[in-house]
């Protein structure tokens, strides 16, 4: 095992650095245990290959070789025979290398790899189809049917036609009252890294709830709904949007309009909830984030 890894050259087998969404290891999540929709959306998103894989063998990697592994954790190297790609059609070997940061136990043990059926989250390494690179350190999951169900949901939603765009910010918002107290729309129109239009609605009505949508159109869609939670277009919304409306996008409104625009804004983030957790950690929030 020693030999096969000193053979390949360290650079191109080294885990790429988590991103800041990414910090935590996600190697030795248990069978079975709840695993956050925007966790598995951040792998996925990030992976060329998504494989099933049972591994045989495993080594630890010590000395220069396991530069960089964060106080708590240890880095191995484990060979892994594929079972099928979740994800991806690059071609790739029978049995495939990489290397993992994992954590320790409380004892400063590291965990048992060998015999463990893992999903891999990965980018191939030109020229080696027997080698992959993780695209965090840790970007390994233990293998169960809620993990490799949510794995090909998440895969099925990036890879659609229609996928949502990829949201990087709030552009501009304005408000327009109605003829009546308490009535009026705000819109605030989004950035999207694809140059897509994306953009929020928010009406409300006297004796009402406030009913909020999402258009990935140019024109407003009064048949467009809010995302349902755990979907890719929440988790783009969820994930991205800032907490409060920026200055900036109101800058051109009337302080009465763009207060109500702030105030329709906060309504749709807590609508969302957390991009992380339960949505019972946001008060007043409902499970799918408005009608779905």
């Amino acid at each position: 095992m020693t030999r096969v890894f000193l053979s390949i050259p360290a650079l191109l087998l080294l885990p790429c650095g988590p991103s800041a969404a990414q910090q935590q290891p996600v190697a030795a999540a248990a069978a079975g245990a709840a695993i956050a929709y925007a966790d598995v959306a951040d792998l996925v998103v990030a992976s060329p290959l998504v494989i099933d894989a049972t591994i045989r063998s495993e080594a630890r990697i010590k000395g220069a070789e396991a530069a960089g592994v964060p106080p708590g954790q240890a880095r191995f190297y484990v060979e892994a025979d594929v079972a099928r790609l979740i994800r991806g059609t690059e071609a790739i070997a029978a049995r495939i290398g990489w290397l993992v940061d994992v954590p320790l136990d409380f004892r400063g043990r590291a965990p048992k790899l060998k015999k463990a059926r893992v999903l891999a989250f990965a980018r191939p390494v030109a020229g080696r189809p027997g080698q992959v690179q993780l695209v965090t350190p840790g970007a390994q999951l233990a293998w169960s049917p809620a993990a490799e169900d949510l794995a090909r949901r998440v895969a099925a939603e990036v890879n659609a036609p229609d996928a949502p765009p990829v949201v990087t910010g709030v552009r501009s918002a304005f408000h327009v009252p109605g003829s009546l107290p308490g009535e009026g729309e705000t819109q605030i129109f989004l950035e999207t890294r694809e140059g897509r239009p994306a953009a929020i609605s928010v009406l409300r009505r006297p004796g009402e709830e406030p009913r909020w949508s999402v258009t990935l159109e140019e024109i407003f869609d009064e048949n467009a709904r809010a995302p349902a939670r755990d979907t890719l277009l929440w988790y783009r919304l969820a994930c991205a949007l800032p907490a409060a409306l920026p200055d900036r996008a109101t800058a051109a409104l009337e302080p009465a309009q763009a207060e109500q625009a702030r105030a329709d804004y906060a309504f749709v983030v807590a609508q969302l909830g957390p991009c992380r957790g339960s949505p019972a950690a946001a008060p007043g929030v409902s499970g799918d984030a408005g009608p779905g």
